[in-house]
């Protein structure tokens, strides 16, 4: 093993992996300063505060498999006792150095959305006038080419954007500066377009799927390298003064999912009896306890598969309720997840309705600007924790100075707590509340959850944990 060092060097990060599923990896052991992703060597490197911190980690996952979205990483002391930012009199640990160019080429990395020439256009735009945008698919993943009217704007561009998320989440931009002097693009269409030239003819999609390479090397032009890169392929990496990637605000919980994309939140595969291809919205329950149940109960429970646009409670039919959905995929993650489960004694019937949305009216209630929507952000990460109703309950936003006899007297009115876990990850303080039964425990959170404890708001939340 190599001397002990605070740099950690991170193996098989494979491109579907963004920056902050590593981070939570190593953030319980203490505080990551500084972060870079080798993304064409599959690996990373992270420093933590200090060689203890590292110790900690490494001495903890040498008996624990480290494991982020499916596949198996590696962690071990790197042979570098600091990691140089890249800002240092052009000092780094990577050979060779990045000559500015007014072409970008930005990898995108973990691309749950889609992500074509206007969503491109709308992040790089700000920072100068875009010339030109080709979009390609590598087996790297997702990349395109970026070339601006003036060099100043490409750098602007790298340095205000590298390592930040177009949507929460996911679809992590790369850059780094390519060496093709000009971009030739034939076609204005979702892969490729011309800004300056807004009458060239849009391509047939056939034509568009049958690519070969010699095509889109004539399209990047004649510098022959298709990854813009130096000959020897190497390149200067920035580290980021803010470590985890931000989103650019894009409004991602909108844009229904793919069933591929879908399938890439959940790790790959989509939860049994989905298809990932449903677009109503809108869901009829039946069975519901009129007289314990309201639609702010209702939105505490549905708003874990989504986020909830609408709620009408139907008069004429008391123990039924329309709920609006994000979108189709939320609304079949709700019915998947809820169909069957027994509340207040009552066992629930989900389907979907024939109505596309519910109409705003006297009796509907609106929640598509609540703050407690939970996919507003970290939309990827927040379904890969969706399940079916479970008897352990997770507790966030908890109080300074808590305990766990505060946290039970606060539940305890819903059912048998069995055992209760205060944790305190990042500083943050959180709970693990273990119900007798899955009914109980789904009680507590319809009742609980956004409710006031010792004057902080707590949300709840099903846990796949079944041990403390």
């Amino acid at each position: 093993m190599a001397e002990p060092s605070k740099v950690l060097h991170v193996r098989n990060v494979g491109p579907e992996i963004p920056e902050h599923e590593l981070l939570q990896l190593l953030q319980p052991f203490g505080v990551v300063s500084k972060m870079v992703m080798l993304r064409a060597k599959n690996q990373a490197l992270l420093q933590m505060q200090d060689v203890a911190s590292a110790i900690n980690a490494i001495q903890y996952y040498s008996t624990v498999q480290p494991v982020v979205m499916g596949r198996n990483v590696y962690i071990q002391f790197s042979s570098h006792q600091e990691l140089a930012t890249g800002d240092q009199s052009g000092q780094s640990r990577q050979s060779g150095s990045e000559q500015h160019n007014r072409i970008l080429l930005v990898s995108i990395h973990n691309p749950l959305y889609p992500i074509t020439v206007d969503v491109l256009h709308q992040v790089f735009s700000p920072h100068g006038f875009v010339e030109k945008i080709v979009t390609f698919q590598k087996s790297a993943g997702l990349q395109a080419l970026i070339q601006y009217s003036a060099e100043t704007s490409a750098v602007l561009a790298q340095n205000t954007l590298q390592g930040r998320n177009i949507y929460d989440g996911c679809c992590t931009l790369d850059i780094q500066f390519s060496n093709l002097s000009e971009l030739h693009v034939h076609y204005n269409n979702d892969r490729t377009r011309d800004f300056t030239n807004p009458s060239l003819p849009s391509e047939q999609v056939h034509r568009n799927a049958n690519y070969s390479h010699n095509n889109i090397m004539t399209l990047l032009g004649e510098a022959g390298n298709f990854y813009g890169m130096q000959e020897n392929g190497s390149r200067s990496v920035s580290f980021h003064q803010q470590v985890g990637p931000q989103a650019m605000g894009l409004n991602s919980y909108q844009m229904p999912l793919g069933t591929a994309s879908a399938a890439a939140a959940f790790g790959g595969s989509l939860p049994l009896d989905m298809t990932g291809t449903n677009e109503r919205c809108t869901i009829l329950v039946s069975n519901l306890d009129p007289e314990k149940l309201d639609t702010d109960k209702l939105f505490n429970l549905f708003s874990n598969y989504g986020n909830v646009m609408r709620i009408k409670l139907l008069h004429n039919k008391p123990d039924r309720a329309l709920i609006q959905m994000g979108d189709g995929f939320q609304a079949e993650l709700a019915v998947t997840y809820l169909k069957g489960v027994t509340l207040f004694g009552k066992r629930l019937d989900l389907r979907f309705s024939k109505y596309s949305q519910i109409n705003p009216s006297l009796d509907t209630h609106e929640y598509s600007s609540s703050n407690l929507n939970r996919f507003n952000r970290n939309t990827a990460k927040n379904y890969r924790y969706c399940c079916s109703p479970t008897k352990m309950i997770h507790v966030s936003s908890l109080p300074n100075g808590i305990t766990e006899n505060e946290i039970t007297a606060h539940l305890a009115s819903h059912g048998n707590i069995l055992n209760v876990k205060i944790l305190e990850p990042n500083g943050k303080k959180q709970a693990l509340v273990l119900f007798e039964n899955e009914e109980q425990a789904t009680e507590a959170l319809v009742c609980k959850h956004a409710s006031q404890l010792n004057g902080s708001t707590v949300r709840l939340a099903f846990s796949k944990l079944t041990t403390m």
